[in-house]
């Protein structure tokens, strides 16, 4: 390969530098962002205890096939978004396949937890194990994996840009 050649390949694989200004914002609301949610976990302890000591340990529900309905719904929804972007290979099908993972990991959460003392607890805990769960885990690292292959500006560039 001729020099010519080496350097076309830089210039098409250089990732550009962002201006400083962008670099500023990006970090103010990244510490927002941090900011607000660090609040969020801290003010969800007391009220997490809260519903630990009131919450009766029974409790009459009127609608439950329709939140149980309506939740696989929303499940298949996600499920239908994440193929279909990434039948697109649209780059949103990672926040589709968070949503779908998070969803199959409440999905057996609820299953499991709301079977308990029945004897429908060994099917729920068997579809949260086989299923629900390893296909959650299968699209939290194919995610990772999609992120991983995206280019960053390495830590001496973005050193650099705040000097």
């Amino acid at each position: 390969m001729n020099n010519t050649s080496k350097t076309d390949i830089r210039q098409v694989t250089a990732t550009p530098t962002p201006p400083p200004d962008l670099v500023e914002r990006a970090r103010r609301h990244r510490r927002h962002t941090l900011e607000l949610l660090t609040v969020c976990a801290v003010g969800l302890v007391p009220w997490t205890v809260l519903l630990a000591v009131t919450l009766p340990s029974a409790y009459e529900v009127h609608q439950w096939r329709v939140t149980w309905v309506g939740f696989d719904v929303l499940l298949v929804l996600a499920m239908a978004a994440t193929a279909l972007l990434g039948w697109r290979r649209n780059r949103a099908v990672i926040v589709a396949a968070v949503f779908s993972a998070a969803l199959l990991i409440c999905d057996a959460w609820f299953d499991v937890s709301l079977a308990f003392g029945t004897s429908d607890v060994w099917s729920a805990a068997a579809l949260a194990v086989f299923a629900e769960l390893p296909l959650a885990g299968y699209l939290i690292h194919r995610v990772m994996a999609m992120i991983s292959l995206a280019r960053w500006p390495s830590v001496e560039a973005a050193t650099r840009l705040t000097e």
